[in-house]
């Protein structure tokens, strides 16, 4: 069987930041010229990773800009532990289990990368990355040239010489990532674009992965969420706040606005004074919440909603508070504070699985739920049920290891109106 193996890139990948921009930020707040450097140093930057520069001249061009020492570098450091992508963050346990199959890759240098990703479960020896030169003084003047990594095609020199036997996969966001795949050198390149995207790039990916749960979604690996929330379509209807719709975009979610996109809709963020009624909810067919912000009382079919496991959220004057608890609802299904569903507030559980489960409210259901995991040996952690007059909402924590058969008996028992495996 073929290893595999992950090749990472740093700058706007593993962090939400370019390192070196971020450095030059930090070395020159006292220079009079700052902010026509920082402009300089960010053109280089991107013309390198749009294939307009070779990497070389940008390198040097930027470190030369920089006027930066070890003091600089680490406050440096400090600000990346913060700047770490969202879903790479959350994705820990990956990289412990893969410890030996991650290796960092990146045109940055080791001085910054080491101590922000070490603490990953990504082992020194599998970072490969610039190094800088100092002067007595601590002071960068440069770096080593006879690195490849500091040329024009590193990469792709780098992994010549390293000739890695499996299957290789490259997540990155610039050219010098797509350069793996052109060569020859990688199976896939995924255009990494939760922090940016730059079309050039993403026009050239086998796929265009916008969080590192997609990554491990697609090639079915272990993810911290069961479904990437970037699949999870978010439709706005009507003038909603920009603050709610930031929150729920920065969360990861897909934000998309007019009717047709209603189809595919997983939320619903809906205006005050529009009409959510049963027209409406038949065209949404996946729809699993509605954030709405002002008084739904008479505007919005509670019970069609309801009967349908649709979960509704209303405030009329915290449009904020509304996109948040849309978001715990889908992150931990949370329903505390929701118009229609009984309220439940559920821990955070770490090693284990959440099964989400909405049923009509009838006799026998949850003894039909744990009669399905008996059946598979499943050993539950722990378990929530809450009724109202129409519905039953059910939780079920279960330890990792379990038969993926169970979901399809889960689904299959009668009187279930939605199902969802949570993480």
């Amino acid at each position: 069987m073929n290893k595999n193996y992950y090749i990472i890139d740093f700058d706007s990948t593993f962090t939400q930041v370019e390192a070196l921009d971020e450095l030059a930020r930090i070395s020159l707040q006292d220079h009079p010229d700052r902010e026509a450097i920082y402009r300089k140093i960010e053109e280089l930057t991107n013309l390198a990773m749009e294939g307009k520069l070779s990497f070389r001249e940008s390198l040097s061009g930027r470190v030369k800009l920089l006027e930066a020492n070890k003091e600089h570098l680490g406050l440096l450091i400090k600000h990346l532990k913060k700047q770490v992508s969202v879903s790479f963050s959350r994705n820990k346990k990956f990289f412990k289990h893969h410890a030996d199959d991650v290796l960092i890759v990146s045109g940055g240098f080791k001085e910054f990368i080491t101590p922000v990703v070490l603490p990953y479960h990504i082992r020194k020896e599998n970072i490969y990355a610039n190094t800088f030169v100092f002067d007595a003084d601590g002071k960068i003047i440069g770096f080593d040239e006879a690195n490849p990594l500091s040329d024009e095609g590193g990469k792709v020199k780098l992994l010549k010489d390293m000739q890695l036997s499996g299957d290789i996969y490259g997540i990155g966001d610039g050219h010098s990532d797509f350069q793996l795949k052109e060569f020859g050198m990688i199976k896939k390149f995924f255009a990494f674009t939760e922090n940016i995207k730059r079309k050039a790039v993403a026009e050239k990916a086998d796929h265009v992965t916008p969080s590192f749960d997609e990554f491990l979604y697609v090639n079915n690996l272990p993810s911290a969420l069961s479904y990437p929330k970037n699949r999870i379509t978010c439709v706005v209807i009507g003038e909603v706040e920009h603050e709610a719709v930031h929150f729920l975009k920065k969360d990861g979610f897909a934000i998309e606005t007019g009717q047709e996109a209603i189809a595919d809709a997983g939320i619903l963020l809906v205006a005050g004074g529009t009409k959510v009624d049963l027209a409406l909810l038949e065209q949404a067919p996946k729809l699993k919440v509605i954030g709405y912000m002002g008084n739904g009382s008479e505007q919005i079919d509670y019970d069609a909603c309801t009967t349908r496991g649709i979960v509704v959220f209303d405030n009329l004057k915290k449009s904020l508070s509304v996109a948040k608890r849309v978001a715990k609802f889908i992150n931990n299904g949370d329903t505390f504070k929701s118009s229609n569903f009984p309220h439940l507030q559920l821990p955070e559980v770490e090693n284990a699985h959440r099964l989400i489960g909405i049923h009509h409210n009838a006799p026998g259901m949850i003894a039909k739920v744990n009669q399905v995991f008996a059946e598979r040996g499943i050993n539950i952690i722990s378990q929530f049920l809450m009724t109202n007059s129409k519905i039953g909402y059910v939780i079920t924590d279960v330890t990792a290891e379990y038969d993926k058969q169970v979901l399809k008996g889960l689904k299959e028992i009668e009187g279930t109106i939605k199902f969802r495996y949570l993480y």
